[in-house]
């Protein structure tokens, strides 16, 4: 998987999907796939722009591309060359957690393990960095991402009332815990007290 601001994509997956690191020039195709999927409740330009500003905070954020329209080797050439199909963003500032802040994926792709392959990335993302706990907020009517979620390990901890606007729907908090790294043949316990930061996945 590649790094903040790498442009080398990874090789494409059993769905023919390269995941890459996420860059302005894909703000127009992420900007018309936040309009197809969330309507009003879409990020601007200005805020996508400042979340991809953000990488010395500890944001990182994610392209899927198809690599079977343009081909592996022209994605490799040119990150925008291909149709991006799905992003993620991960946010890690430090102190052993992270938060998953958006995940999407085109509707016409549903169902071909991208947003799976896009989670993953961000959880190997977060245990690179030491986290131990990824939190993340979730549509309570969300239900295909609720059980992506929770097939990886995240339960409920909560909900937030009112959360997602101008909808006022409620947002499920959920939670995983990552297995520490282990230090002199000692893993040490896993941690659940701590507090998820601001943010959300939709």
């Amino acid at each position: 998987m590649t790094r903040h601001g790498a442009a080398t994509p990874t090789p494409a997956g059993p769905t023919g999907i390269v995941l890459r690191a996420m860059t302005h020039a894909d703000l127009p195709a992420v900007l018309q796939l936040e309009a197809d999927l969330f309507g009003d409740e879409a990020w601007s330009e200005s805020m996508l722009a400042g979340e991809l500003d953000g990488a010395a905070s500890g944001r990182y954020y994610l392209a899927a591309e198809d690599a079977a329209a343009e081909g592996a080797a022209d994605a490799a050439k040119d990150c925008a060359a291909g149709e991006l199909v799905g992003y993620a963003g991960l946010l890690s500032p430090g102190g052993g957690q992270a938060d998953v802040l958006t995940m999407a994926v085109a509707a016409d792709r549903w169902g071909r393990r991208i947003g799976a392959m896009l989670l993953d990335a961000l959880l190997a993302e977060a245990a690179r960095r030491g986290c131990t706990d990824v939190f993340l907020e979730v549509r309570v009517d969300n239900d295909r991402a609720q059980r992506l979620y929770r097939s990886r390990g995240f339960a409920e901890i909560g909900i937030r009332r009112g959360y997602y606007q101008p909808s006022g729907t409620d947002a499920l908090v959920m939670q995983l815990s990552l297995p520490r790294a282990r230090r002199f043949g000692f893993s040490g316990p896993r941690r659940r007290d701590s507090k998820p930061a601001a943010g959300g996945s939709r």
